[in-house]
């Protein structure tokens, strides 16, 4: 148990904050959450974690400042940053405002505190397309972010780069695919808005609160003609973060990680099993591409299984959705 530890969860109140807020509590910690709320949920913070709770931003100096000087923070994991790649390309500002100045402004208050452990959540965005013939990627693919969300990521990676040099900053970084499903109480999920992502606007229609869902594009060079993403579990990638900042805490230096489930599900295949999962009609019309979508892209989590120990749990389409499913109905059916 980690009784002593008190870690500072940034974000702690969006999607994949909260699931990892659980996780470490799980695991012993003490955890005190600052979010903004701007995309984060107070109810779920009061109601489900039952945790301390800063409403504030990361790029509030004097802030952090009191709080690092007030409270013993052994450790800082960062989920506070904006994450629709489309608003980024219509709004880079907004994007290079929260995602690099914030960010660099919370570093920057961390090692003058002295506190140089840091577990960041950044993005498989920060690659790009995948090189020609590549279908699953490892930490090693070239980063060539194609929009202002993965370039603010992978310019705080090269932050925290140069701050292990300068200042002996150590530093988890996960690079994650599509986080998807929700927690098996039903109590916590994914409730985005603007919701963007496939899941909760497939489910979303068998709720009836959407006519249909889109497939963009059915001509693809794969099995069934549409694009393979690799979704997940929230639960699984707040298992990861536990064990990344363990990790951290043992004294190891930082290490950068893939979290995916190394397979992909074909678009048409995340509807037919929410058809089955929900035993509701689910209108599906197909559209013209997007641009910029690849055909395929899936992780490689080889990495993080051999050095964390990182041992996915909901890796099948169907309990991810099942899981999605009873959330859905719960805050919004």
């Amino acid at each position: 148990m980690h009784s002593s530890k008190t870690i500072l969860v940034t974000g702690g109140a969006g999607y994949i904050g909260t699931h990892t807020v659980v996780a470490l509590q799980k695991a012993g910690y003490t955890v005190i959450i600052l979010d903004n709320l701007v995309h984060g949920h107070r109810d779920l913070v009061e109601g489900v974690l039952k945790t301390e709770l800063l409403v504030g931003d990361t790029g509030d100096r004097p802030l952090l400042d009191h709080l690092f000087a007030t409270r013993k923070i052994d450790a800082v994991m960062h989920f506070a940053g904006f994450a629709y790649v489309g608003e980024s390309m219509f709004y880079p500002r907004k994007y290079y405002r929260n995602n690099v100045v914030a960010t660099l402004t919370l570093l920057e208050a961390m090692v003058d505190a002295g506190i140089k452990q840091f577990v960041f959540s950044s993005t498989c965005a920060t690659y790009g397309y995948p090189q020609s013939g590549v279908t699953v990627l490892n930490e090693t693919h070239p980063q060539q972010p194609i929009n202002p969300y993965g370039r603010t990521k992978l310019m705080i990676e090269q932050v925290l780069a140069d701050f292990a040099i300068a200042y002996g900053f150590r530093s988890v970084i996960f690079r994650y695919f599509n986080a998807s499903g929700a927690h098996p109480s039903g109590q916590l999920g994914e409730d985005h808005h603007p919701e963007t992502h496939l899941i909760p606007l497939i489910l979303m229609t068998a709720l009836g609160k959407r006519d249909k869902i889109s497939i963009y594009g059915n001509d693809y060079p794969t099995p069934d003609g549409t694009c393979i993403r690799d979704y997940i579990h929230v639960c699984d990638l707040a298992e990861a973060h536990v064990l990344g900042l363990s990790y951290l805490l043992s004294g190891e230096p930082g290490a950068v990680f893939n979290l995916g489930n190394g397979n992909g599900f074909s678009v048409q295949s995340v509807i037919e099993t929410a058809r089955r999962v929900t035993q509701r009609e689910i209108h599906a019309e197909v559209c013209h591409r997007r641009p910029g979508d690849p055909p395929l892209l899936v992780g490689s989590s080889d990495k993080a299984r051999h050095v964390l120990g990182w041992c996915p749990q909901y890796s099948d389409l169907t309990t991810i959705l099942s899981h999605a499913w009873r959330w859905h109905q719960y805050r919004h059916g």
